[in-house]
């Protein structure tokens, strides 16, 4: 598995959500003008990036469950 290129692009895309969640979850605890400004957008990347994420993932498990080495 770690030999397949696609698992880290999963795992970059993993990471990636995690990042985002990370910068909207230190917005909102610090509030002001930057959640205001930034809150729902944050928001909206966190989301597109959640579900390319999904999607990559579940790319992975079809390609390993057809054979894919």
């Amino acid at each position: 598995m770690l030999q397949d290129p696609l698992f880290y692009v999963v795992a970059a895309a993993c990471l990636g959500v995690a990042a985002i969640l990370l910068v909207g979850i230190g917005g909102f605890a610090r509030g002001g003008e930057f959640n205001k400004k930034h809150a729902n957008r944050i928001m909206r990347y966190r989301i597109a990036a959640q579900a390319v994420a999904v999607v990559l993932i579940l790319g992975f498990v079809a390609y390993r469950q057809m054979g894919g080495q």
